[in-house]
């Protein structure tokens, strides 16, 4: 397993920061954080992003029901994505979720289909 990426402490963060930091777009957070907890398979994208079209139809043909939430597009809804970008800690998009477990983007969605790491996290 690879080093965790640095990330600035919270000691290192003013309360001013840390407070607009929690609340950037946190409507946006809470309606991705509730379908990761609560639906088994959920892809997290955007308009026009060819990536996130891939992964869906990867999912598609797996036979893979999931469930889809999309913010914007190139040229629309760009804080939003950033800020479920900063929740999770990818820096793309589509973000595929597996009972709660990030899997990456479509190339990783894709590999977890073809190693069958993805259904196993399904628990079948």
């Amino acid at each position: 397993m690879t080093t965790p990426r640095p990330l600035l402490s919270e000691d290192k963060r003013s309360p001013a920061v840390a407070e607009a930091a929690a609340r950037f777009h946190r409507d946006i957070i809470d309606q991705v954080r509730a379908a990761v907890e609560k639906d088994p398979v959920v892809v997290v994208g955007m308009a026009q992003n060819p990536f996130v079209k891939r992964a869906r139809q990867a999912l598609e043909q797996a036979g893979i029901q999931f469930t889809y939430l999309e913010y914007g597009s190139y040229f629309g809804m760009w804080k939003q994505r950033l800020a479920i970008k900063m929740w999770s800690g990818w820096p793309t998009f589509p973000q595929v979720y597996v009972r709660g477990v990030l899997v990456g983007g479509f190339d990783d969605t894709r590999k977890a289909l073809e190693d069958g790491s993805l259904k196993k996290l399904l628990g079948g």
